[in-house]
């Protein structure tokens, strides 16, 4: 096991019962420096401590490299699903993000629908992707 396999970073935020977790490292298995691409894995488990059905449409994540470059991505639903959790139910998937900087960071919001069909967003929180020794 190497020093990139221990470095992680975190965040969490919760909303109207909706708590989003997120684990996110470094993957020199996907990353070419040389060719200034750096990957970056995150693992987010998104939990309904809400006492109602939710449902995830969309996606919309703030990227960020470390020249402060800012791409907006939107997409509907994650990993190609539209996840529908009952109260107690989690999701939990791994994506990736390229970026061209050692270091950078993310943050979201997720689309959701109660089951009376009222919307509202749920925050994923601002987390660091950063290659383990870069110094930013």
């Amino acid at each position: 096991m190497s020093d990139s396999d221990l470095f992680e970073t975190t965040s969490e935020a919760e909303t109207a019962g909706i708590r989003v977790g997120v684990v996110a490292r470094y993957s020199p298995e996907y990353s070419s420096p040389s060719s200034s691409r750096w990957f970056f894995l995150y693992t987010i488990r998104i939990s309904n401590e809400s006492d109602g059905a939710v449902q995830l449409l969309n996606r919309h994540w703030t990227i960020v490299d470390g020249t402060g470059h800012s791409e907006e991505v939107h997409g509907p639903g994650v990993v190609g699903e539209q996840p529908i959790l009952e109260p107690g139910q989690a999701f939990e998937y791994t994506s990736g993000c390229p970026l061209s900087t050692p270091f950078g960071s993310m943050a979201g919001i997720f689309d959701m629908q109660r089951a009376d069909g009222s919307p509202f967003e749920a925050e994923v929180a601002c987390f660091e992707l950063i290659q383990p020794g870069s110094i930013h």
